[in-house]
């Protein structure tokens, strides 16, 4: 269809966590919205076209389906084949459009306008239109809440009967609160609905027992499953001791979770019954999909398109299963015959075979899981949606997740950077960038290297493992112990080798060891150990402890356990252990208490067979606790920027551009841009003769440097590229000519273009980098300039925007930042300055997708100033960002 923007469509969670399809308007739509209309009541057509109006005119009607995607534009919301919503604008001057809505009676109160006002006013602004303006009674309260509670700077005016509203769409601090705000309780919602609930139906079990069906049905069974479980089977009364109906119309009721383990090409139909039947969701065992190629992805696509416009989330295809451990649910529908006991690790996988270890793992460690999912494909419900959940989970307090691949990363690090403030979050995944994909997953790749999203997920809080036993290990302590007060560790132990072992390795894992390890008699008795115990806690300049104890001809183990859980639980410090044959949480290490309400509690120290085990568990643990409580800083509020300007230069250089194909800002532009935002290139003048060069340097003033232009010899000093500290007229001739002559040396250019500008102050060059990454979305890089900083790959970033200390810690953190404050006797140079560029590149980025890269190269921090030597910047025409200012399933 011509001028389509497919790039508009979206599969969307509404308020209650149901799924829609989102899509612009086609004149094939008539009839839909025609029934839509017809079905509404009167009261609700009077409110959208303020007269009564039974049925559309033919005139009217096809004046609605038929839009030009630009100045008129049309958007439907879609449940199956029911329009339950329009929301639309038509465009009333350069910068202004006024707008509509008109939802479906049957589902208003479900959220539909609040989303699809943010797609359409992410619709205007690529169509550069500015503000909404929208007439509505006065009585049409629920529309005027829209606009009310949409987080933008909304102002009335009441004449001739009709409230005016008018407000500007870019978005807001507070617009964009509002959204994430939603996002997190519809998609909390739609796991809720998936993880809770009271009624399953298993659809493909055969009457073989060694069947995946089958096993399904014991397995849930077996966990005593708190809601109805029925079997959908054509011809068999029972399955595994459940009665069996024939098809989903026979059930005594309606199925919250449909199970789905039929053929592949089989599926879709099932789901499509499931969506007729009022089934909420659907866990799709089945195997063959994307996982076995195009023809495999595309019966997935089918598949995931279909559910969600019926309105339902899917787990899988080619999941291990799912379980909720909660006394009201004790639900198991997954392949593991065992589990383990109910506890506060919530766990997430996208490998069937991965998710068994996990489980496995969490047995044999006895630690109990509140939830786990099995993505499989992870075609639909994905980590990001479990995070959302686990957030106001009171029965998670640790989240762990092994991934294979995320789709989202930039959403990722945004709903883990708050889920991180209350809960830790860790991560086992060996490549972020989207390089190594198991078969199956689909999603974007960054050219980054990996070390990158460890950045990401530091700045995220994120915690990474780099295997399921390193997971284990930290969710032992986070599943047992108070966070660590400091990093200020105490040792005991009764083997001196095993304590300076244990005090070495803490030392390089950044923990602080203060004072030699405690080194009891091999034999030591009972009594001893209790009061050298009791000695290390009430220490003032220890905040954990670690203690070893291996069994000799003295204390038996068991007492030396018992005393250690019960004096560790009175202290209230975090401890660790290593006992020789306890590994995990388990009752040796386990005392009651009573707490100040008089309720009796447990307090288990975790053991771990080996001290780096231990070390690298309290040292991440610590890392952790550091993280959230420290001052993350606030995201700058800009004043005096100018977005108008940067969005007309850049439309202006991308007009006519090619789709795909980068586009190189001029030079006067790019200085205009960084400009718009507060932020100066030194001045500089191009000149191709020794004459233009004389005059360029009488209006800026000696000294000056010259730069070659080409890319070839730019920036590259030891080439002759560049020359400093010119002084006079003669010196500025001879250094123009030789410059030049190299240019030519190493190109065919005949007049080359030098570069004459002012000297900057001595200082230390850094380079910045920032602009849109296909996979992360828009992201900030700083460095100091120079070959070495390449070629080791000392290079900081972070996911824009970023808060004024996270500008800072960019800065603090290469490895070379000593240069920056004072390395080796030299003056402590002033970062303020490229802090604040940090911050205004990052609301830029953030602000405009289209910036494919700007590289400022370089940037000199003095002791007083930073300076601005060279930028360039590189555009991209058809930037699509995966987590943007609308709200979609992705």
């Amino acid at each position: 269809m011509e001028n389509y923007p497919a790039g508009w469509e979206a599969d969307v969670v509404l308020r209650d966590g149901g799924t829609a399809h989102l899509r612009p308007i086609t004149p094939a739509d008539a009839d839909a919205l025609a029934r839509m209309h017809e079905a509404q009541s009167p009261e609700s057509v009077y409110l959208r076209f303020f007269a009564p109006l039974p049925r559309l005119p033919k005139r009217d009607l096809e004046r609605f389906v038929n839009v030009d995607h630009r100045d008129r534009v049309a958007l439907i919301m879609l449940i199956g084949d029911d329009i339950i919503g329009v929301g639309r604008f038509d465009k009333i001057s350069d910068t202004d459009a006024e707008v509509a809505f008109n939802i479906a009676d049957a589902h208003q109160g479900r959220g539909i306008g609040s989303i699809l006002l943010e797609h359409l006013a992410a619709a205007a602004r690529e169509a550069g239109i500015q503000r909404f303006t929208a007439e509505v009674l006065p009585q049409n309260r629920s529309m005027l809440q829209v606009f009310q509670a949409a987080g933008y700077e909304v102002s009335r005016g009441f004449d001739d009967g009709v409230v005016a509203v008018n407000f500007d769409i870019d978005p807001t601090a507070r617009s964009i609160e509002v959204q994430a705000s939603r996002e997190h309780r519809a998609e909390a919602l739609s796991v809720r609905t998936v993880l809770h609930p009271t009624s399953v139906a298993v659809i493909g079990a055969s009457r073989k027992r060694n069947s995946t069906g089958h096993l399904l049905i014991r397995n849930i069974t077996a966990a005593k499953f708190t809601g109805d479980l029925w079997v959908v089977h054509p011809e068999a009364d029972q399955i595994a001791g459940v009665q069996a109906y024939p098809s989903l119309a026979d059930l005594p009721g309606k199925a919250d979770l449909a199970v789905i383990a039929v053929p592949a090409e089989s599926v879709t139909e099932v789901v499509k019954d499931c969506a007729v039947h009022g089934v909420k969701a659907v866990l799709v065992i089945s195997s063959g999909f994307a996982e076995t190629g195009p023809e495999g992805a595309e019966l997935q696509r089918r598949m995931v398109a279909t559910s969600r416009a019926y309105g339902m989330r899917v787990v899988g295809p080619n999941s291990f299963g799912l379980v909720n451990e909660a006394e009201d649910i004790s639900l198991n529908a997954s392949l593991a015959p065992f589990l383990p006991a109910s506890g506060t690790l919530g766990l997430f996988s996208q490998s069937g075979a991965l998710g068994t270890a996990l489980l496995a793992a969490a047995k044999n460690r006895g630690l109990g899981i509140s939830t786990f999912v099995s993505a499989g494909n992870r075609a639909d419900l994905s980590g990001n949606d479990l995070l959302q959940y686990w957030e106001e989970d009171p029965a998670t307090q640790t989240v762990g997740l092994y991934l294979e691949s995320i789709g989202n990363p930039r959403k990722f690090s945004r709903i883990a950077r708050r889920v991180s403030r209350v809960k830790p979050v860790i991560v086992i995944k060996s490549d972020l960038t989207g390089r190594e994909l198991p078969p199956g997953h689909i999603v974007r790749t960054s050219s980054l290297a990996p070390h990158t999203l460890d950045q990401v997920l530091e700045q995220a809080g994120v915690i990474r493992a780099d295997t399921i036993h390193r997971l284990f290990d930290l969710a032992q302590v986070f599943s047992s112990q108070k966070l660590p007060a400091g990093r200020r560790v105490g040792v005991i132990g009764n083997s001196a080798a095993m304590g300076t072992l244990i005090m070495q390795r803490a030392r390089s894992e950044g923990l602080h060891v203060g004072t030699d390890p405690v080194s009891l008699h091999p034999e030591v008795d009972t009594q001893t150990f209790r009061a050298e115990l009791d000695a290390m806690y009430a220490r003032n300049d220890v905040d954990s402890v670690i203690v070893t104890f291996t069994p000799s001809a003295g204390a038996e183990e068991a007492e030396i356990a018992a005393l250690l859980s019960e004096s560790a639980a009175r202290s209230g410090k975090t401890t660790v252990a290593c006992f020789l044959g306890i590994q995990g949480v388990h009752e040796e290490l386990t005392t009651f208490l009573t707490d100040e309400h008089g309720n009796r509690v447990s307090r288990t120290v975790p053991s771990y067979i080996g001290p780096e085990d231990a070390v690298w568990a309290l040292a991440r643990a610590t890392d952790y606790a550091r993280w959230r409580a420290a001052d993350h800083g606030t995201y700058v509020e800009l004043d005096d920027i100018d977005d108008k300007k940067v969005r007309s230069i850049i439309d202006s250089a991308l007009d006519g551009a090619e789709p795909g194909s980068p586009v190189r800002l001029e030079r006067d532009d790019t200085r205009a841009l960084l400009n718009a935002y507060g932020i100066d290139v030194l001045p500089y003048f191009a000149a191709s003769t020794v004459e233009e060069g004389l005059a360029a340097a009488e209006k800026i003033g000696y000294p000056v440097a010259l730069k070659a232009v080409t890319n070839v010899l730019r920036h590259r000093m030891e080439l002759g590229g560049v020359r400093l500290n010119i002084d006079s007229p003669e010196e500025l001739a001879e250094d123009f000519t030789a410059v030049q002559n190299t240019i030519r040396q190493l190109t065919d250019e005949d007049e080359p273009l030098v570069d004459v500008q002012a000297m900057a102050p001595h200082g230390v060059p850094c380079v910045i980098r920032a602009g849109e990454d296909p996979l992360l979305g828009p992201l900030l890089a700083f460095s100091l300039a120079g070959d070495s900083t390449e070629l080791l790959g000392d290079v900081e970033h972070r996911v824009a925007p970023v808060t004024d200390n996270e500008a800072e810690d960019m800065i603090r953190s290469i490895k070379a930042s000593p240069r920056l404050f004072g390395y080796r006797g030299l003056p402590p140079m002033n970062i303020e300055p490229l802090r604040r560029v940090l911050e205004r590149l990052s609301v830029m980025v953030e602000n405009h997708p289209q910036i494919l890269e700007l590289v400022i190269h370089p940037i000199v921090a003095t002791e007083t100033e930073s300076h601005v030597l060279s930028a360039h910047v590189d555009l991209l025409p058809d930037a699509t960002r995966i987590d943007g200012t609308r709200r979609l399933l992705s």
